[in-house]
């Protein structure tokens, strides 16, 4: 049985591997993280977090010094193993399940039977019977009923993590009945939200049902955005007097969309069934446009600025407040704009990150700027996150530069 005097392994210490596994050591479990990257691994031994998110250092800290949480880059020997790899799709919007595979064959060769085995990547209808076949193909001498196997998503929001990781209602997917209770009485050392039960391929779909419902409705508002540009209305106002409806909530347009959920999950379902997934389908379409359209607005700035004008980009991570750059839109503008407009001296601002990305290093007109540095400077300024220090930009610091704002905040 397991219970909160099991050790549990959490493979991968990313954006959700890492807080579940502070979570559960700071509750006294005993936990161990394994990584691929010694890098991470190190960090997390001395108690230091490898990227931002709120309340994650102090919790960190804490499971570190009091010894319930240790990190190693091998796969340990654990009563309960959590799989959170990433789960990315290939060129033709395919899951990739290298990394989930990769982390049940370093699981398979250490089992000895009753382990639970929990994937917590966002992940395809099957993955989970695909993770736990793979795992009985590499040990023959286990039966399918020597494991508990479930898939429980996370469904926790960047920069609320530490929060909502323990407030939220949580899916649980059992192969089994008993691997779902047995997932259940594991997080239930922690979660104080309501646990709901079912089947892995159901925990599976809701969570891609979850962020397509998000992704079809962020869809709606970006095209609104361009339709409303096209007839020379303000989308901003358009949204919130259409918002006062009482049966309307329209969600604000971006830039596009980004992050390892809403950018990536709606493939998966698409790839599922893609005779059937037409909406689906459409609204990521939609939403990877977007970023084009804006590097249209971009570029017809910068032609009525001159030669050689100077563009500030507002923000590089996917959304507010966080460093997280995975699938964001903000960052594919930048790369674009680097590589179409090499006359121009385009200064990013992101104040989350010490550095330029890889994806922008090699560009000679690109360089990472200081907020005030690039408002001076600009000829064009761009906002494509709304982080609160931009919000606190008063529109008196603007000067006389043209303003594209994809996100509303200095309407």
């Amino acid at each position: 049985m397991i219970s909160k005097s099991s050790t549990v392994a959490v493979i991968g210490l990313g954006y959700i591997g890492l807080p579940t596994a502070a979570i559960l050591a700071d509750h006294g479990v005993t936990t161990i993280g394994m990584d691929v990257s010694e890098r991470n691994v190190s960090a997390v031994n001395k108690g230091e977090v490898p990227f931002v998110e709120p309340g994650l250092r102090e919790v960190l800290e804490r499971a570190v010094n009091t010894g319930t949480l240790t990190a190693t880059t091998e796969t340990p020997v654990a009563d309960a193993y959590i799989v959170a790899v990433p789960t990315p799709f290939t060129d033709t919007h395919s899951a990739d399940l290298s990394y989930i595979e990769a982390a049940a064959d370093g699981i398979a060769a250490k089992l000895t039977g009753g382990e639970l085995i929990i994937l917590e990547s966002t992940s395809p209808p099957g993955a989970t019977e695909h993770m736990a076949a793979r795992i009985l193909a590499a040990r023959p001498d286990l039966a399918t009923e020597d494991l508990l196997v479930a898939h429980c998503p996370e469904r926790v929001l960047p920069g609320k993590i530490m929060e909502e990781m323990i407030t939220n209602d949580r899916i649980i997917g059992g192969l089994t009945r008993e691997a779902a209770e047995a997932a259940r009485d594991l997080y239930s050392a922690f979660c104080k939200g309501e646990f709901l039960l079912t089947d892995a391929r159901t925990a599976e779909m809701a969570k891609l049902t979850e962020n397509s419902f998000r992704d079809v409705n962020i869809a709606f508002a970006n095209e609104l955005s361009i339709i409303s540009d096209r007839l020379g209305i303000n989308v901003w106002e358009l949204i919130e007097l259409a918002n006062h409806h009482p049966r309307v909530n329209i969600l604000q347009p971006g830039p596009g969309v980004g992050g390892h959920c809403i950018a990536v999950d709606p493939w998966f379902i698409v790839d599922a069934a893609p005779e059937q997934a037409n909406l689906i389908r459409t609204a990521r379409q939609t939403n990877d446009a977007k970023p084009e359209w804006v590097l249209g607005r971009i570029e017809q700035a910068m032609e009525a600025a001159g030669d050689s004008p100077t563009v500030a980009l507002l923000g590089l991570a996917f959304k507010a407040n966080i460093d997280d750059l995975r699938e964001s839109p903000s960052l594919r503008i930048a790369q674009k704009l680097a590589a179409r407009a090499p006359q121009a001296k385009i200064l990013a601002v992101e104040p989350h990150v010490d550095e330029l990305p890889p994806a922008l290093r090699d560009f000679s007109n690109l360089s990472l700027s200081a907020l005030d540095q690039a408002l001076e400077t600009a000829d064009v300024i761009v906002l494509l996150v709304d982080h609160d220090v931009f919000k606190a930009v008063p529109s008196t610091q603007l000067g006389d530069a043209t303003i594209i704002d994809t996100r509303g905040i200095w309407r």
